[in-house]
């Protein structure tokens, strides 16, 4: 392993921004740290780093212990939010700074430079200052100076927070091929679902100063952990029905539940995705009313209301949508295809049901 975290825990006075949090990096890895803000995902960057050390447990990056260790011994390139580029300091001496600071020979530092210079698609910019760059090309230029040194891992706190959002786009994807082409270890922090869906290989999901998922983007979408990651990640329609004779039920909606005590209430989550919707009222058992069309692109996100007034979330495309000529007002049979039941679930109801039907990958929708 790249790097590994056992039991790390950070106290600020009585208060735990990080509690007893275990997770592991593997080489060449591109990871994201993912929550709210106050989850304690920076705190976990910051410890990497070095520059908080924690409470409790133990830091190791490649397989040594390094809670005593400085900044600079951990051979670590940090990149903050605001990246910290020197105003004082033109491209080519901004990204020289940590050379000279490990005494690179002059030759050498040219070299690195123009060969980082061209990597990162700043070629012809080594004499500018940072002010006369966009957005981006300064992201560029702070991403360049932390991996001049050639560091073991590269960490990156909220990256693309600053730029607007086409430029984060291309930002998001220009990393992605840096990263396949330098295969540095790599862990970024934000607070974007969609980003962290997009770009890394697993995520950590934190709240609370706990962790509460790791797992593929794929992973921590279709089978989250808990209630908090179904909602966090993507959007969920979670319904609380009650047990009665083997179902558990809530309005017209069903859901078996043999074995389950009778009166318990279950926590019921399924992606819009997983409701199918058709204009032929025979088609399918549910009926509902489209009250609400939201357009998202390619997608569009519609809102069904039952007969009991429960409001549900689907997603359809917009040709399949024109296609059976729905419109707003219109009534409409539908199918929950998956489901989950979420934390609380016991081992008597399995924790999903498949219903015969196994979605696409969605990646990137808040939908």
């Amino acid at each position: 392993m790249s790097i590994e975290l056992k039991n790390v825990t950070k106290k600020f006075g009585e208060v735990a921004a990080v509690n007893n949090v275990t997770f592991s990096v593997k080489e060449g890895e591109l990871m994201a740290l993912l929550g709210p803000s106050g989850g304690g995902k920076t705190t976990v960057l910051r410890m990497i780093a070095g520059l908080e050390m924690p409470t409790g447990g133990d830091v190791f990056i490649r397989g040594l212990r390094v809670n005593d260790l400085s900044v600079q011994q951990r051979n670590i390139g940090f990149v903050f939010q605001s990246y910290a580029l020197f105003k004082h300091m033109n491209v080519f001496k901004n990204i020289a700074f940590g050379l000279k600071i490990k005494k690179w020979k002059a030759a050498d530092i040219s070299a690195r430079i123009e060969e980082l210079l061209k990597l990162f698609g700043l070629e012809g910019l080594e004499r500018r200052y940072p002010h006369q760059l966009s957005g981006g090309q300064r992201q560029r230029v702070a991403i360049a100076r932390a991996l001049a040194p050639k560091p073991n891992v590269l960490l990156l706190d909220e990256p693309f927070g600053a730029v607007d959002a086409k430029i984060r786009q291309e930002l998001r994807e220009w990393l992605v091929t840096l990263h396949h082409d330098l295969n540095v270890t790599t862990i970024f922090v934000t607070h974007d679902q969609e980003e962290a869906l997009e770009v890394a290989n697993r995520i950590v999901i934190f709240s609370r100063g706990l962790l509460e998922q790791v797992g593929t983007p794929r992973e921590v979408y279709e089978q989250p952990s808990n209630e908090f990651v179904a909602r966090f990640i993507g959007a969920m329609n979670v319904l609380e029905p009650e047990v009665r004779g083997g179902v558990a039920r809530l309005g017209e909606l069903e859901f078996p539940a043999s074995g389950q005590p009778e009166g318990q209430k279950l926590r019921i989550g399924f992606r819009p995705y997983a409701v199918q919707i058709s204009s032929d009222l025979t088609q399918h058992r549910y009926h509902a009313v489209l009250r609400h069309t939201f357009f998202l692109g390619v997608l569009l996100r519609v809102e069904l209301e039952l007969p009991s007034g429960l409001t549900i979330r689907a997603r359809m495309t917009k040709e399949d949508y024109a296609h059976q000529g729905l419109e707003d007002g219109k009534e409409v049979s539908f199918q929950i295809r998956q489901y989950r039941v979420l934390a609380g679930e016991t081992a008597a109801l399995p924790p999903e049901r498949e219903l015969g039907y196994q979605p696409p990958p969605v990646f990137g929708e808040n939908i």
